[in-house]
């Protein structure tokens, strides 16, 4: 595998030094992107810098006024995050679970995902960690919830906690300020595991419902679209009667999810294709409609029509353009609210953890991001809140962004790095 990995590393430089040459100046970004034309890649490009993790004291680069720390540093692949009511933060340990490769690109995509620890084997736990001081370091660890199938999304309603495994949707009894869960959970919703395999939760302002967003198997439904059945969508579970339905469909990848206050709307961000350029299409932060269709596999950005996936014009037809572009391949993983007055010198807005791209000449993402919104929808260019993930040659990833969500004191963010196995906590300088 090592010299899979090598050779890998070799192309796939080859190729992205090749492209890199023709590739777009600006990324697409925001409401209007300039979307570049599709450019068919065939070997499709593969560029990903090695895991380095933070060293020598190196840390990530905060925006002017803000200042970061370690919250909790030892963890294996950390992903997700949710606080509960009493300030305990549980973070979901869990990583893809790759199956036998069954072609020479998968070989490659596999060994480039190692590179990075993208892929191995999974600690399928959910931790909890706690600051009893309030110093804004946790020194108590304890485990919550084991033994899980690639654990990921949270939610908690009423003394219900709800775990978002890759093949479904558990529930357990919680007592609060309790560290650990009694019991192997009561099975409610299943999902088709692999592919696009994250599971995120998220509750409804009133409590009755829980939203999961479940990715596709493949990039452009390559399996046939039955293999895709209920998945590349956003379910809701009903939290009485347990019964699920598809909410919203043609969402490749959806996976952080957030209310936004104003029009109580949710919103999310959702993964685009591959194979048609560094900047085509870009990812995208977008507001949610119960049946809405967002074009995936037929069309993207709207109604641009992918001529490599067997045509259906209705849906093409009724395809929905995204809100807000958040460029090409940048993996946007983590969403979360942020309220005006959490961090000095941000108002109110959407907070976007970048994981980074593998799969473009420039690398892209990496990132944890702020996008204003005025009246409910996004204003203003998008601003970093951190970034120096990566090495200036990019060969190196120090960490990944992944999930986010603000902290127990409502005054600062908690990020997951998956590279640095880090909970990084974003606050004020002063």
């Amino acid at each position: 595998m090592e010299l899979i990995a090598r050779a890998t590393a070799v192309v796939g430089g080859t190729i992205a030094f090749l492209r890199r040459m023709g590739s777009p100046a600006h990324q697409a970004f925001g409401a209007t992107p300039d979307i570049p034309a599709a450019r068919k890649q065939g070997i499709m490009t593969l560029k990903m810098p090695a895991a380095e993790g933070w060293k020598d004291g190196r840390l990530p680069v905060c925006a002017p006024g803000l200042k970061v720390n370690a919250f909790a540093s030892g963890l294996d692949h950390p992903r997700w995050i949710e606080v509960l009511p009493n300030g305990d933060v549980l973070v979901a340990e869990s990583k893809e679970q790759a199956g036998p490769p069954k072609t020479l690109m998968d070989h490659a995509a596999q060994a480039t995902m190692r590179r990075v620890k993208a892929i191995g084997t999974s600690a399928n736990r959910v931790t909890l960690w706690r600051d009893a001081d309030g110093d804004g370091t946790a020194e108590i660890r304890e485990v919550f919830v084991e033994n899980q199938n690639q654990p990921f999304g949270m939610a908690l309603v009423g003394n219900r906690f709800y775990l978002g495994n890759t093949d479904g949707i558990r529930v357990f009894d919680y007592v609060p300020g309790a560290t650990a869960l009694a019991g192997s959970g009561e099975p409610l919703v299943a999902f088709k595991p692999h592919g696009h395999w994250t599971r995120s939760l998220i509750v409804s302002p009133d409590g009755s419902k829980i939203y999961a967003g479940v990715g596709s198997l493949s990039n452009i439904g390559d399996q046939g679209m039955e293999a895709e059945e209920g998945r590349a969508a956003i379910w809701e579970l009903d939290v009485a009667t347990h019964e699920a339905r598809i909410f919203a469909s043609g969402l490749r990848n959806a996976v952080g999810m957030a209310w936004e206050p104003v029009t109580q709307k949710l919103w999310t961000v959702v993964n685009e294709r591959d194979g048609l350029g560094d900047e085509t299409p870009p990812d995208y932060l977008t507001s949610v409609v119960d049946g809405g269709f967002y074009g995936w596999p037929y069309c993207y950005w709207g109604k641009t029509v992918d001529d490599r996936v067997p045509q259906d014009a209705a849906m093409v037809a009724k395809a929905i353009t995204p809100d807000f572009a958040l460029g090409g391949h940048t993996a946007s993983l983590g969403l979360c609210w942020m309220p005006d007055g959490t961090l000095p010198g941000f108002g109110a807005g959407m907070v976007i953890g970048q994981h980074g791209s593998w799969n473009r000449s420039k690398l892209s993402g990496y990132k944890l991001i702020f996008v204003p919104f005025e009246n409910g929808m996004p204003r203003g260019p998008a601003r970093d809140i951190l970034s120096g993930f990566l090495s200036e040659d990019e060969k190196l990833a120090y960490g990944r962004p992944v999930g986010v969500t603000l902290g127990p004191d409502r005054k600062s963010l908690l990020m997951a790095d998956d590279v640095g196995d880090i909970i990084w906590r974003v606050t004020g300088a002063s």
